[in-house]
């Protein structure tokens, strides 16, 4: 079985300042943790940007780049994406294509948006995904904190399951590359 680690948005608008996700260096060393066993095992890391215009997230602005402290390596794959899927309208799915892939690991900011979307449609696709269970984040909403938000993602998605994929969630410790 052939698998990717994808990284989806670790960028500093997400990471610092007004907008920072919930227990960030936590999270990010335990992305750190994967990508470097990911790297050492010859697994492929894709780091997915996201960017909009005008935003914080501008293509090339401070807030674009990726996050300070998350580790990279030149042989890393990179995907630029303006929705919350990665998959759409992106060249991800060029880059893993099904014959060769069957397994994603996913983690990142933010939750309940790009994470979601992205664990989500990777099912539809017909991938088995493994969702960093404590390797992703976002920030309170309103109505519910950042931790609850995670925790009803990690228990809503590990329950749903496709006619020929599945999903896991599970703690960094415990993914086996």
């Amino acid at each position: 079985m052939t698998t990717a680690l994808l990284i989806i948005d670790v960028q500093q608008a997400l990471c610092s300042g007004e907008f920072e996700c919930f227990d960030i260096k936590h999270v990010i060393q335990n992305i750190n943790s994967l990508s470097a066993k990911a790297r050492g095992t010859g697994i492929p890391v894709i780091l997915i940007q996201h960017e909009a215009k005008d935003d914080l997230l501008q293509h090339g602005s401070e807030g674009w780049q990726l996050a300070e402290s998350l580790e990279t390596s030149p042989q890393d794959l990179r995907v630029r994406k303006t929705t919350r899927d990665s998959f759409y309208q992106t060249n991800l799915g060029q880059l893993l294509p099904k014959e060769d892939f069957e397994r994603l690991i996913i983690c990142g900011l933010q939750t309940d948006y790009c994470v979601n979307a992205t664990v989500r449609q990777a099912l539809t696709l017909g991938y088995d995904v493994v969702l960093a269970g404590d390797a992703h984040s976002t920030v309170d909403n309103g109505n519910l904190s950042a931790e609850e938000i995670i925790a009803e993602h990690n228990a809503d998605l590990a329950h749903l399951t496709g006619p020929v994929a599945r999903i896991d969630v599970l703690p960094t410790a415990k993914i086996h590359l």
